[in-house]
């Protein structure tokens, strides 16, 4: 078991049972290091089997339900975080859902809970750690973005506008904290093969494969090198960047 004095650095990952996420966690995880990450659903055998993949690298983790759109819910999230261990070094505001439907099918809490995970869960995320890391005077966000944030994609307007409002939360938040020594940037994926993308029909996945150059999904280890990357000291003079990660499909 990892003691205090043992935990060199903290990192924090929304949704972080499964998926991107998942992959996040165990590229990062290892000794000196504790991995704190939350997840959604009501099972947590994702979350415990994720635990037990970052144990089998030496790695530290905890993991709790939480809500992201609720302020309090996330609020206590970090609260138990910091007593414990007393720092954040490193965000990565992974959660995100999608509800699809064309415009005028779209209901309204569909719209509203898609921007209330996506969007305002990694404000809501973002400001709680905030003020700790500007203490420190050092700490790296990494918010989980999408190429749909940039390009759009029909039948999503809910979560293209979340992502695009990420990017944008992205940028500002690098200004405001850039003085503090915290660096915050974005990853955007393309098509990955998760469980988001599992369930789409064959025929959505030609089409998107389609405009893929490298003309294969990818993979979530590919979006975790490149969130490790911004996690780590070589990474220290970039901030407020997208990082597409998409085998080409924007360009």
């Amino acid at each position: 078991m990892m003691t205090e004095k043992d935990v060199k650095r903290v990192v924090v990952i929304t949704g972080g049972s499964r998926g991107i996420g998942r992959a996040i966690a165990l590229r990062m995880a290892g000794p000196g290091t504790r991995i704190c990450f939350n997840y959604s659903a009501p099972d947590s055998t994702d979350a415990e089997e994720t635990t037990d993949l970052i144990a089998k690298v030496g790695g530290s983790a905890w993991s709790t339900r939480v809500d992201v759109a609720s302020q309090a819910d996330v609020q206590g999230f970090f609260n138990n975080i910091l007593e414990d261990s007393g720092r954040v070094d490193v965000l990565v505001n992974n959660a995100g859902i999608t509800i699809d439907a064309l415009l005028v099918r779209m209901k309204e809490a569909a719209w509203d809970r898609v921007l209330a995970i996506n969007l305002k869960g990694a404000f809501n995320c973002m400001q709680a750690v905030a003020k700790a890391m500007m203490k420190q005077r050092s700490g790296r966000i990494i918010n989980i973005v999408s190429v749909v944030g940039v390009t759009g994609n029909a039948g999503q307007a809910n979560y293209c506008a979340s992502k695009a409002g990420l990017i944008g939360l992205t940028k500002t938040a690098a200004r405001e904290l850039a003085p503090r020594g915290i660096t915050v940037n974005a990853v955007a994926p393309g098509f990955i093969d998760t469980s988001m993308t599992v369930d789409l029909p064959q025929k959505a996945k030609e089409a998107m494969l389609a405009q893929v150059p490298l003309k294969r999904m990818g993979r979530p280890e590919d979006v975790a090198e490149v969130a490790a990357f911004l996690a780590s000291d070589m990474a220290s003079y970039i901030t407020g960047q997208v990082i597409h990660v998409n085998g080409g499909m924007y360009m």
